[in-house]
């Protein structure tokens, strides 16, 4: 029996690498990826050899099946009408033999879905690999970094009772400095990697805005006068209260404004500002900084990708925070962005979802 399937029948005739459908079947057939065609009444109009064996069936069998014969799972469900509707989306699905399976959905022209299906079974074996070596790493660093700290801190206390050269003073000193850096790399290595893995679960607690900003701020008050620089808070006080992790929503504002802080020039000035949405809320932290080139914008949130480490000299910075911030966004059910121009400043934004 021949399997109808969601290719064209072959080129216009005016092209002369015309393909035929028995051609891109056979692509599809050989391709790793697994690919569903649903059509607009959301029944499977193809599917390719690597979807059936996604989902453990035979060859062939999957044709015709409405939605949830498909996948027998309604957050699945909910995924395919969402794209067919003209929201793309993905959820990860586990499979019988304990495979994990990423599927993908997205809108087809004509109407109905494409649905991608992707082992990521090896994928996921890495990342927690990954992340056992980063908690044990963090783990065994800890201790001994604390206790060199503690060491530095003892000799400095030495130090102020004896006569030193000042050469002396400033070393000790820049020892307790970059230990003090190594503490915090890993300290945030230990955190984006609980983040990543949702060791640690994001509560969905009732939090209000203005406050959260105002303590943010205010714990950075005496950094920014360090700088020099001015914040400035626009928080609306009748905001509907959001839905999320007070402490890491606090996380997540403190990395931006910390960020915005130290890159501004002297006297400049941080702003925070939030837009109101039918069902969320965006907050933007925007700086007159040194902005961010067109090239590097896509890259910020990769974790240890720093700008342009030329310029960033002396500034410190673990290049993991944007990193965190990332994480938390998605985590409740957000997204973070920016936008930056190279001499005017940057401004990062966050959506989170109201209550």
């Amino acid at each position: 029996m021949a399997i109808e399937r969601a290719y064209p029948r072959s080129m216009p005739e005016e092209h002369p690498a015309s393909v035929s459908e028995s051609e891109l079947a056979l692509v599809a057939d050989h391709a790793s990826l697994g690919l569903i065609r649903f059509d607009s009444a959301l029944r499977v109009r193809s599917a390719n050899l690597a979807a059936h064996h996604a989902l453990e069936r035979r060859p062939g069998s999957l044709i015709g099946k409405t939605l949830m014969s498909t996948f027998v799972d309604h957050r699945l469900e909910e995924l395919v009408r969402a794209a067919a509707g003209g929201e793309s989306g993905g959820r990860e699905l586990d499979s019988v033999d304990h495979a994990s399976i990423m599927v993908r959905a997205r809108p087809a022209s004509g109407g109905g879905a494409w649905v991608t299906l992707e082992n990521v079974t090896e994928l996921q074996r890495l990342r927690r690999m990954r992340s056992e070596f980063v908690d044990n790493l963090s783990h065994e660093l800890r201790t001994p970094l604390a206790n060199v700290r503690l060491l530095t801190e003892m000799l400095m206390d030495d130090l102020e009772r004896e006569e030193v050269s000042t050469r002396v003073r400033e070393r000790v000193a820049t020892i307790d400095v970059e230990t003090g850096h190594l503490v915090q790399m890993v300290n945030e290595l230990l955190d984006l990697s609980r983040i990543e893995q949702t060791s640690t679960p994001i509560r969905h607690d009732e939090v209000l805005l203005g406050p959260l900003v105002a303590s943010s701020l205010q714990r950075l008050r005496t950094f920014a006068e360090r700088q020099g620089v001015i914040l400035v808070e626009l928080v609306p006080d009748d905001l509907p209260p959001l839905l999320g992790d007070e402490e890491r929503l606090d996380q997540l504002l403190m990395n931006l404004l910390h960020n915005a802080i130290k890159f501004s020039p002297d006297g400049g000035t941080v702003t925070v500002t939030t837009e109101e949405r039918p069902d969320q809320v965006v907050v933007s932290v925007k700086d007159h900084g040194m902005g961010i080139p067109a090239k590097d914008q896509d890259r910020v949130f990769e974790r240890f990708y720093k700008v342009d480490r030329a310029r960033q000299r002396g500034l410190g910075g673990t290049g993991l925070g944007l990193a965190i911030a990332k994480h938390i966004a998605e985590a409740h059910g957000g997204r973070i962005w920016l936008v930056s121009a190279e001499g005017e400043g940057s401004t990062f934004s966050f959506s989170v979802p109201f209550a």
